[in-house]
């Protein structure tokens, strides 16, 4: 990982994000870019990656920093997938909110995706057993 650079982020041009959400094809981000750049000011801790100035991935967070920390985006460049930016970014978040017990995420049912999860030590619900947890989720719009 020559050259990647992996640290917290507080103000990102919005060029640089809507290339980004685009380059993984969210255009539920894209196609209304305020929304964008306020969720991700709004959001509790975000951490980007970049290689040689370019912003090649991104992960944000929302939490109390007391009991829940709910990861909300994690997205790299696809020409710089499988290359151990993902993790980083995500050991960024898990690292900076290692005291909140709980930590919860949705993510899309794509091949990969629960085999990254779970080496991060993420689990889903359902293998929890039988009535242990439940998840609801609400899209509006």
């Amino acid at each position: 990982m020559d050259d990647l650079t992996v640290e917290p982020a507080t103000d990102i041009a919005l060029d640089d994000l809507t290339d980004l959400y685009a380059s993984v094809g969210w255009t539920a981000y894209t196609g209304a870019p305020d929304v964008l750049r306020a969720a991700v000011a709004g959001s509790s801790f975000v951490v980007v990656a970049r290689r040689g100035g370019r912003l090649v991935g991104l992960a944000r967070a929302l939490s109390d920093d007391a009991t829940i920390c709910y990861l909300q985006d994690v997205l790299v460049r696809p020409d710089e997938q499988r290359t151990g930016v993902g993790r980083a970014l995500l050991t960024a978040v898990l690292d900076r909110y290692a005291a909140v017990r709980q930590k919860v995420l949705l993510t899309d049912d794509e091949p990969g995706q629960r085999a990254f999860y779970e080496s991060l030590g993420y689990a889903e619900i359902r293998d929890f057993g039988p009535g242990t947890l439940r998840a609801f989720v609400r899209f509006d719009g």
